[in-house]
């Protein structure tokens, strides 16, 4: 008969002692509440359109119009659009430009993304490494 009692008395219980892990948990969570206010965020200052400084350098422009048909100019006083077929932006690009001429894109509003996608590509890979976006500071209803 001892030898059916000590059987029961040594089995194995299926429970987990989750004390330790418990104790570990308040550890990290006290390291964790002291140090949090010791680190300084990282400050991110973005630029604004309305505060842009002036371009020291007359850019190039290339316009996309409401149908896709592309034309370009220097931004100075009194020059015109000239039109300009999409084979031969690039070469008329680099030609109109010296290497620190900066280009911008303009584009109609109800032009696809894709087009204007399309000829930043198209003057980013062919060497242009100055390239932006113009936009609209005045627009009605726009943010400032």
């Amino acid at each position: 008969m001892t030898s059916l009692s000590s059987r029961r008395a040594r089995r194995m219980q299926n429970d987990i002692n989750v004390v330790p892990y418990i104790d570990v948990m308040l550890v990290l969570l006290v390291i964790f509440m002291v140090t949090a206010p010791m680190i300084t965020p990282g400050q991110i200052e973005l630029p604004s359109v309305g505060t842009a400084s002036e371009v020291p350098v007359q850019p190039l422009e290339v316009q996309i119009d409401a149908q896709g048909a592309l034309s370009m100019r220097l931004r100075e006083g009194g020059a015109s659009f000239r039109p300009v077929d999409s084979a031969n932006l690039l070469a008329e690009v680099r030609a109109a430009a010296t290497p620190d001429t900066p280009v911008v894109i303009s584009a109609d509003g109800k032009v696809p993304y894709e087009s204007v996608m399309k000829v930043m590509d198209q003057l980013r890979n062919g060497g242009i490494s100055k390239l932006g976006l113009l936009v609209n500071q005045n627009a009605p209803g726009g943010r400032q």
